[in-house]
């Protein structure tokens, strides 16, 4: 595989193959502390371990069952990707062991207060190790090129549950002390930690949620279909490899809609819509399960290869689960998510390739929606080209061939082109495979996409704009994705009246369902609609989602007065936001 950028580890030399820690969780200090052991390869006969850490605070280091002292040096900070550290290790060193605390700044690391979560009781941590945070709170080779199994002893306030991507506990005991395996390969950014006053309900046999109590039993009714989710991947591409799968919903915070732990994905609260609407999300979390946490991308400049593939699944379960009609809203909202980006980076931009180039640069700067919505219309117009049975067929291969293991952009193409299009003559020039993977913007072979659904969205719109009062529009059973549409395709030219109109009838500015309201919000930035302009400080305040951030202060920050009136926001809301939030509006805002 290509050499990953964003790591000092050199695993062609010394491999880490397992990390046994031991820790402490202190809430006043706000540091993780203890040891993470480090069980290793030496494939080339190595005098030194190499591993990535960022802001880590190294107290000793010793080898194998003796203890015995080992030499280590901890380099200078590199801008975006911390620290190196350099161990001494002998030919035959097994075992490496590291005393170490992290920083109350780590960047992995969120640490609330009882007020900065739901039922505002007792504090919360929970980790974000995606894409190179990792680093900063376990010492490790922090990079999709390598995996690891793991266990845990982790030590926390008696009154507080711990939870890991892991095999978890479904109740608190009375030490406080508690025990992880994870006996499956991952890579490091799937490491993951959870600390606070949490329940646990179950779904199905494999499948739950945990929550705080007073949200444990509103989530296990809205991602009641999981098990359904899952029961529709495994025909198609497989079994579930990772024994159960819970979901946690964290507090507020928490910067992204979902985070694909294994065994434990994370979410935000901001699914919880009362109408399961959201619940793509899952889908797409879940399908990580395959996409990205079975077959890995082997560095962040292959990030399609995780979230094309995993939004091409996602398509797929809503289709089956909730319906076609269902699964073409999505695929038309998500044409008009890749247009924007493209519209937003540059239709040159190299940053709309779907191999990436992030060397010397945070690789939270890929994080866009291209790896997610050109990633997957390439798929699905390779799926047309040679029809759903054989795709299917060759995903379900694919993944079985390398699970467990990382892939590059052209270690897929090769496998791609033995495997389907040498067997399907003409697909690749019809494709035009180089320009989706190496070219910039949308390319023109890219599948047509429409929805009836929007249609008749797109006719009460017309009638709207024709005189009819909003609150006489036929809006029935509306989901959140028609309400999307809607807004979406405002005119660019609305008064005062008109906008006033919407905001009365449809009561977007309440922050019911944070999709419908942070396009509502866009709308209020570029129609200057200042009767809801305290909405948005409201609504950045309620939660921290990266990309509500994002869309939000770029939007903010097109005028010399906007960016000022961002900036003001800003500063009043970062100690609410987790670290990944706060680099994307600091970059957006600078």
């Amino acid at each position: 595989m290509a050499i990953d950028p964003h790591t000092f580890a050199r695993p062609d030399e010394v491999v880490v193959k397992h990390i046994d820690l031991d820790v402490t969780v202190n809430f006043k200090d706000k540091k993780i502390s203890g040891t993470a052991s480090l069980e290793i390869e030496n494939r080339s006969l190595a005098e030194e371990l190499h591993l990535d850490t960022r802001g880590l605070s190294i107290k000793n280091v010793t080898l194998d069952k003796d203890k015995a002292p080992a030499f280590f040096v901890l380099e200078p900070e590199v801008p975006y990707v911390g620290s190196a550290l350099r161990i001494k290790v002998h030919r035959d060193t097994k075992v490496v062991h590291i005393e170490y605390a992290t920083s109350p700044n780590a960047g992995a690391l969120q640490w609330l207060e009882p007020d900065q979560t739901r039922d505002r009781k007792k504090p919360f941590l929970y980790t974000q190790s995606q894409a190179i945070l990792a680093r900063s709170w376990i010492p490790c080779q922090d990079t999709p090129s390598v995996r690891i199994t793991y266990s845990a002893r982790v030590r926390v306030p008696s009154d507080l549950l711990a939870i890991m991507s892991a095999e978890n506990p479904v109740k608190k005991n009375d030490s406080g002390l508690y025990e992880f395996r994870m006996l499956q390969p991952i890579p490091s950014y799937l490491l993951a930690l959870a600390v606070g006053e949490l329940e646990f309900r179950s779904t199905s046999e494999r499948t739950g949620v945990y929550a705080e109590p007073s949200l444990v039993d509103q989530a296990a009714w809205e991602f009641a279909e999981t098990p359904r989710m899952m029961d529709t991947v495994e025909p198609l591409y497989g079994p579930y490899l990772w024994g159960r799968y819970d979901i946690l919903v964290l507090p507020p915070s928490f910067p992204w809609g979902g985070m694909e732990n294994p065994r434990l994905t994370f979410v935000t609260p901001t699914l919880l819509t009362g109408d399961r609407s959201l619940v793509a999300t899952i889908a797409h979390e879940l399908a990580h399960s395959w996409s990205g946490n079975l077959v890995t991308n082997a560095s962040w400049n292959d990030f399609w290869l995780n979230e094309g593939f995993t939004n091409y699944l996602t398509y797929r379960i809503m289709e089956v689960v909730y319906s076609k009609e269902y699964s073409d809203m999505l695929s038309v909202i998500g044409m008009q998510n890749l247009q924007r980006e493209v519209k937003e980076l540059g239709p040159k931009s190299a940053d709309t390739h779907l191999k990436l180039n992030l060397a010397g640069r945070d690789p939270e700067e890929g994080v866009s929606s291209i790896p997610y919505e050109k990633g997957e219309f390439f798929l699905r117009t390779l799926e047309a080209a040679v029809g759903r049975g054989k795709f299917d067929a060759f995903l379900h291969q694919y993944f079985k061939t390398f699970a467990f293991q990382s892939m590059d952009t052209e270690h897929f193409l090769e496998y791609l082109n033995e495997n389907l299009l040498s067997r399907n003559p003409g697909v690749s020039e019809k494709v035009n495979i180089n320009a989706w993977l190496y070219g910039p913007g949308i390319p023109s072979t890219i599948i047509p996409v429409s929805s009836p659904a929007f249609q008749q969205v797109e006719g009460q719109l017309r009638n709207w704009q024709q005189g009819r009062p909003a609150a006489q529009l036929d809006t029935n059973n509306w989901t959140t994705h028609h309400w999307i549409h809607f807004i979406r395709n405002l005119p660019e030219s609305l008064n005062f009246q008109q906008m006033e109109d919407l905001d009365h009838s449809f009561h977007f500015n309440e922050g019911k369902n944070a999709e419908i309201t942070n396009e509502w919000l866009l709308q209020v930035i570029a129609k200057k609609y200042e009767p809801d302009f305290p909405v948005i400080e409201e609504f950045l305040t309620s939660q921290g989602r990266r990309k509500y951030a994002k869309f939000l202060f770029t939007a903010m920050a097109r005028t010399e007065e906007g960016k000022k009136w961002a900036r003001e926001i800003y500063q009043r809301i970062r100690p609410l936001y987790h670290n990944v939030s706060r680099e994307v509006a600091e970059r957006i805002l600078k």
